[in-house]
């Protein structure tokens, strides 16, 4: 009897998918922190209002003026060469070494952004700074967005690219049934590539600053107290961490399915 072996893509779609399993069960199985539990009862009431419309307009700012001046951050025509040339290699050589490029080169951004969300959290974290930090971190997490988009081929103009992103960061912080629907849309994203019928951006907006808020409530209470806010500043990186480690998964799975050429199928084994 004659065993086929799979190919290099079919290979690559299999680990995807085993990390993607991965992250969904560590986020389904998450708990609310000790830290955030100690803190519930000593968080203002109107820091989540706060929170919530500070997130929204550094959204709303970014993508209406931002993007320009984040640019300038990167080389963006560097990025766009980069991926030509890999997709081409991995076409030709058909290698999983080939397909592994696009996100080693997505790595090496996501942590070098990290470090710089880590010492900007941690700095303004000691000098007390709480809510004027958002729009800062608003901004480095929509760069380590980009950057990660250009990576794999993908853009982030244009409405239906605003909206994968948007949907992609609530959804890396989301838990339980707000996961589920967020997978759901993040999937049917993927296999259509286009927007909702009832898509609205300021809509989009507001639910995912709402999960940002609900996530870096206590985290940005705490780093508004001088020196301690170190603490508090520290969880911009883990929250980008997080953020970015689905980001890359979704994005992979993008690039994978824009380029099966009809060959992959999802892995069914366990």
């Amino acid at each position: 009897m004659r065993i086929s072996r799979k190919t290099a893509l079919e290979k690559e779609w299999q680990a995807l998918e085993k990390r993607e399993r991965k992250y969904l069960k560590k986020r389904a199985e998450r708990k609310v922190s000790v830290l955030n539990r100690l803190l519930e009862e000593k968080v203002p009431d109107a820091l989540a209002q706060k929170l919530d419309f500070a997130f929204a307009k550094a959204f709303a700012l970014v993508f209406e003026k931002g993007t320009v001046v984040i640019e300038k951050t990167y080389k963006k025509d560097k990025l766009e060469k980069t991926y030509q040339v890999d997709a081409f290699a991995a076409k030709v050589r058909e290698d999983r070494k080939s397909l592994k490029s696009f996100g080693k080169n997505a790595g090496a951004s996501g942590r070098r952004n990290l470090l710089m969300s880590a010492v900007e959290g941690v700095g303004l974290g000691i000098l007390g700074i709480g809510l004027p930090d958002i729009p800062l971190f608003t901004g480095m997490i929509l760069k380590s967005m980009y950057e990660t988009a250009l990576h794999y081929g993908c853009g982030y103009q244009t409405e239906d690219e605003k909206y994968f992103i948007l949907l992609l960061i609530r959804t890396s912080l989301s838990c339980e049934a707000e996961l589920e629907e967020g997978e759901k849309q993040v999937e049917s994203f993927l296999e259509t590539e286009s927007l909702p019928k009832t898509y609205d951006r300021q809509e989009e907006i507001r639910k995912t600053a709402a999960v940002l808020s609900r996530e870096l409530l206590y985290m940005k209470f705490v780093q508004g107290l001088p020196l301690v806010g170190a603490i508090g500043g520290a969880f911009d990186a883990i929250y980008l961490k997080q953020i970015l480690t689905y980001a890359k998964i979704k994005y992979q799975k993008r690039f994978l399915m824009r380029h099966g050429g009809g060959t992959i199928v999802p892995y069914e084994g366990k």
